[in-house]
């Protein structure tokens, strides 16, 4: 059965057991905690002890000046101050004001002695992301904060009261709030007067201490909250004059100092060259200061006690129309009966008022909140924010300028993964994050295998026969003239096979499985051959095309751009079109991200730094196993040529290529001999840098919806995944502007930029990886965003987010037609399959069971994977005026609310268990088309209690939806509870079809039933992959024993749907 609503019920009964059990309590902690120390006399305060800084002779040439190190002492520590070195540093006294808070705290003046007598936690600012404007500040704060203390000061006092002084405010002859005159203090305050060399000389009257009385005395503030690090009073003396400062930080340097002033400036009312004009003045200043004997156990006590008064005061001052009918204390003692009078029973009348008043008022609120009146759901929790609203202004703050910047700058040099260019870029994009105001910015390390080209090191060259001799060229024409300051990478395979190989050539179309298979059956002998292919067509994987030669007997493989499919053949090339240009490349990974994702040489667990385990890259399932190497049709044209006459003479037109002035033929083993080299550098421990930044959720902090795209590029990236970049930044910069208006979502969102994608979505794997068990149990959707605009034409993957798509769609217009986005979706009749591989979402379903979406809009072939995907071509051919960018930032930011921010998450399982179906009916007409039978009758059942359970379960959403319509929008305590536990069950559903313990036989990292890579197309998706893969390789017992696996664990998420 479902998940019933509530019926509506009365407010629990207040004077049950255990209400009246807490009343009791309450009671007894408030008076315990509040009670005088004595019966009879409230305790007078201390009067108030004055600091100043005081300086020993012997340490006054370290003043700064001609390169001298500048040193305070405080609580009895010794800071190197030296151009605000430590000061703000760890350990320093000011360690939790650093940065931008003291720049502006300190230079108003706003901080007084107490703050030197606390030690104080916090963390630290790096003074990352500050403009220039806000460094100026801090330049000149620096200038006036170091002027203060240009020398060692300790803090000393320069007036404390006398014993006798003391004694007579305890025994109640005399005020507490005994001031120095200014008579008294005259002779302990600095003189005052212009910059003078010896302005720090004491003054006759004052006794100087040595240096050993200076700091040998520890204020008993001191004395507690200290750490392993707290160093003996010898161990200061000794390392007073050294500048070795262990905690010094790289970065911003303040000035040197140029004046100083008195240690006292800082006061209020101090004007930097004048005395305080009053006692009375002063006896002010020392009451709003509030400062109290360092290390006064009782001072904490106090400062309560006085905002207590001060609260109280503040009521007695309200004139409520019925006071006057209110008893006074007089009238309550006067009519207590005569026999109680005998006791000796002296209360404090107004701590028993201020006990009542607390306890009236944590009644009130108690009596609130057990009623439900303030349980509120969501829809009350943000009621500052109207839903439709917060909608609009996203929509309306996308910038396509912006975005178009972003683009720009991101694609100023190449930034391949692990390489300065990347890292760098990951800097920037952490100051994105930053002044955007996203919380836990930060980078995340993976140590991970990845290979880069050697200059010189890779070759592809006819050597025999002599007459035929030639090399190509290999790399591609400079993108921007030699004077820009761009860097072009090499053109080489990610994750390919080091190898030197010579071999007869052999043309095998697309290099599919079935293309090796024709050759075979034409009588062409692959062994020891080096194959040609070319990309794209009936195999688009370009490590499946290398994986099938290797298993067809070639020894190395060439792979190509053929005009007919991204070239002139198709429009007019770059720079002139949109196409590839006759030497453009197609770079890109030849890992087999089928089998393995992410690290290779890590698969299950993460490659963090100082990771051990780590498995051998020989006869790694991950990594081709033959040498590759990929080609333009400039320098393809030269091998197809040399073909001409060898092998058979291809008459199928969709076998042949669309390279001009060629003869096509197969070629055989007495084809001209090609030496193919691939000398590179493999680095098995090469760092690389997820950013990662959040906004935590309010209602539930610990849930989270993560947004992700991809940076590492294989050259500049303009496309891929700039395109995806720029929209992200601008997306993070819309939602920070709605955190710093108040805005904070019911679940967190999480935003990442992930590292090393084009070799084997590296960065977003071992991330999922290093948070496996948190991932499964927490977050609750995945939206993807990779190549996001090349064209026109929307598309994305995901079905369980089709109804929340379609709602986003249907607020976006399309640039070209004015007409919503939906529409022409549903026009086109667009559907949403499932997920396969090709980009970051592998891990995060695959891996973890988090529910994920994929989306880009599509458009004609263009120089994908080669230097001339970069930003003047989208500027003039991708998406000119980028307003495609701004409709998918609108999109994608319109998700992220509805999945961070709807009460309830927007998946829609009707539709999930609707595709389900489909797919187990497209399993058995694929198993049918194997002339075999296996008995399917377990998962179409499953299938079934799949779509009667989502059925019921989200038939709740309606009901929970007209139950808030009803009471006006209000939710009560029960009602949120059930509802989150619906959105739980919702999330878990997924991470229920995974198996855990288990996975997909022969490649176990793989866990979900449902969707995996196609074993033999990765970027196709394969349903009940364990099946298809057991029937594929005609193991009938296997696959019937994955049949019946995938049933039972779709029976058991749908049944945990409702239960």
């Amino acid at each position: 059965t479902g998940s019933p609503l509530p019926p509506p019920t009365l407010a629990q009964s207040i004077a049950s057991p255990i209400n009246l059990v807490l009343i009791a309590l309450l009671i007894i902690l408030v008076y315990f905690r509040f009670r005088p120390k004595t019966l009879s006399v409230l305790a007078k305060p201390p009067p108030p002890i004055v600091f100043r800084t005081f300086t020993p002779p012997l340490l006054k040439p370290y003043n700064g000046e001609n390169g001298m190190p500048v040193y305070l002492a405080v609580n009895g520590k010794v800071f190197d101050v030296t151009s605000g070195r430590s000061f703000y540093g760890p350990g320093g006294p000011y360690e939790n004001f650093a940065g931008r808070d003291a720049s502006r705290g300190l230079a108003c003046g706003s901080f007084d002695e107490d703050m030197l007598t606390k030690d104080l936690e916090g963390p630290l600012d790096d003074l990352k992301g500050l403009g220039e404007e806000e460094m100026e500040a801090m330049r000149g704060w620096e200038e006036r904060f170091d002027a203060k203390y240009l020398v060692v000061g300790r803090l000393v006092a320069i007036f404390r009261p006398t014993e006798d002084e003391r004694l007579k405010v305890e025994e109640g002859t005399t005020s507490p709030a005994i001031v120095p005159s200014e008579r008294d203090l005259i002779p302990f305050l600095p003189p005052m007067v212009d910059e003078k060399p010896n302005k720090y000389e004491p003054q006759d009257f004052l006794p100087i201490p040595t240096y050993e009385e200076a700091t040998s005395t520890r204020p008993s503030s001191s004395q507690s909250h200290r750490g392993p690090e707290e160093i003996s009073h010898d161990a200061e003396r000794q390392g007073l004059l050294s500048r070795n400062d262990p905690t010094q930080r790289d970065g911003y340097q303040p000035p040197l100092l140029e004046s100083a002033r008195s240690s006292l400036d800082f006061l209020p009312s101090s004007g930097g060259s004048s005395r305080r004009s009053s006692a009375e003045a002063l006896q002010r200043e020392i009451q709003q200061m509030d400062v109290e004997e360092p290390g006064d156990p009782n001072s904490r006590a106090a400062r309560l006690s006085k905002r207590i008064t001060s609260l109280t005061h503040s009521l007695s001052s309200i004139n409520l129309p019925f006071r006057q009918w209110l008893p006074s204390g007089q009238y309550i003692r006067a009519r207590i009966p005569s026999f109680l009078h005998g006791f000796r029973f002296n209360p404090n009348w107004i701590i028993v008022g201020r006990i009542f008043a607390i306890f009236l008022v944590a009644f009130i609120i108690w009596i609130f909140f057990i009623s439900d009146l303030f349980a509120v759901g969501s829809r009350r929790m943000n009621n500052r924010f109207n839903p439709n609203e917060v909608r609009a202004f996203i929509q309306a703050r996308v910038d396509a300028d912006n975005i178009r910047q972003n683009l720009q700058y991101a694609t100023q040099y190449d930034h391949m993964a692990g390489t300065q260019g990347n890292y760098y870029l990951a800097t920037w994009v952490e100051t994105a994050y930053i002044e955007a105001g996203l919380e836990r910015v930060g980078l995340e390390r993976f140590d991970v295998y990845l290979n880069y080209p050697k200059k010189g090191g890779r070759k592809v060259a006819i050597v025999e026969p002599p007459e035929l001799a030639w090399e190509a060229t290999i790399e591609e024409e400079l993108a921007y003239p030699p004077e820009f300051e761009a860097q072009q990478t090499m053109v080489f395979h990610g994750h390919s096979k080091t190898g030197n190989v010579t071999g007869p050539l052999i043309y095998a179309n697309y290099g599919s499985r079935q293309d090796f298979q024709d050759l075979r059956d034409q009588g062409v002998d692959l062994t020891g051959s080096i194959a040609l292919v070319r990309y794209y067509g009936s195999q688009p994987d370009r490590s499946l095309k290398i994986k099938a030669a290797e298993q067809a007997g070639a020894v190395g493989c060439i792979i190509y751009s053929d005009p007919a499919e991204d070239g002139f053949l198709k429009g007019e090339p770059y720079p002139k079109g949109r196409y590839m240009p006759e030497d453009g490349v197609q770079r890109g990974a030849v890992g087999m991200s089928s089998w393995v994702v992410g690290d290779v040489l890590s698969p299950g667990f993460a490659s963090l730094p100082g990771e051990r385990r780590r498995e051998s890259k020989d006869n790694n399932p991950g990594l081709a196993k033959i040498p590759s190497i990929p080609l333009a049709w400039r320098d393809a044209q030269k091998l197809l040529q040399a073909l001409k006459g060898h092998g058979k003479k291809i008459e199928d037109p969709k076998a042949k290529g669309g390279v001009p002035n060629v003869e096509w033929w197969t070629g055989d083993s007495g084809s001209p001999t090609v030496h193919l080299m691939n000398d590179q550098i493999e680095k098995e421990r090469e760092p690389i840098y997820n950013v990662l930044g959040a906004i935590i959720g309010l209602e539930q902090p610990e849930k989270s919806i993560v947004v992700g795209n991809h940076r590492d590029a294989w050259c500049f990236g303009g496309a891929d995944p700039g395109s995806g970049t720029a929209i992200l930044l601008e997306v993070v910069r819309i939602f920070g502007d709605l955190k710093k208006a108040g805005w904070r979502p019911l679940r967190t969102i999480e935003f990442a930029s992930w590292d090393g994608e084009e070799y084997n979505m590296i960065g977003s794997t071992e991330h999922v990886e290093a948070r496996i068990e948190d991932l499964r149990r927490d977050a609750f959707a995945y939206l993807n965003v990779d190549t996001a605009v090349t064209g026109t034409e929307f598309k994305a993957e995901g079905p369980i987010f089709e109804t929340a798509l379609k709602r986003v769609l249907d607020r976006v217009t399309d640039p070209n037609s004015n007409r919503t986005i939906r529409e022409i979706w549903e026009e086109n009749q667009t559907t949403m399959n499932g997920l396969g591989s090709g980009s970051d979402y592998v891990a995060f379903l695959d891996l973890a069971g988090t529910s994920s979406i994929d989306m880009w809009f599509e458009g004609q072939p263009f120089p994908y994977h080669s230097c001339y995907d970069n930003f003047e071509w989208m500027d003039k051919f991708g998406d000119p005026g980028f307003h495609y960018h701004k409709a998918m930032a609108q999109i994608w930011a319109l998700l992220i609310l509805d999945m961070a921010d709807r009460p309830l998450l927007p998946f829609d399982f009707n539709v999930y268990a609707r595709e389900v179906t489909k797919y187990v009916d497209n399993l058995e007409k694929y198993i049918n088309s194997k002339s075999r039978k296996i008995d399917l009758t377990t998962l179409k059942e499953a299938a079934q209690q799949f779509v009667f359970n989502a059925k019921i379960f989200q038939d709740w959403d309606v009901a929970w939806g007209n139950m808030i319509d009803a009471s006006g929008g209000y939710e009560s305590h029960a009602m949120e509870i059930k509802r989150m536990s619906h959105n739980t069950r919702m999330a878990d559903f997924e991470t229920n079809l995974l198996d855990i313990g288990g996975g997909l036989p022969g490649r176990e990292q793989f866990k979900h039933i449902i969707f995996a890579p196609d074993l033999w197309n990765n970027y196709g998706v394969a349903y009940f992959p364990g099946v298809r893969d057991a029937v594929d390789e005609e193991d009938w017992e296997l696959a019937q024993k994955q049949l019946e696996k995938a049933a039972r664990l779709l029976d058991h998420a749908a049944k945990k749907l409702n239960h």
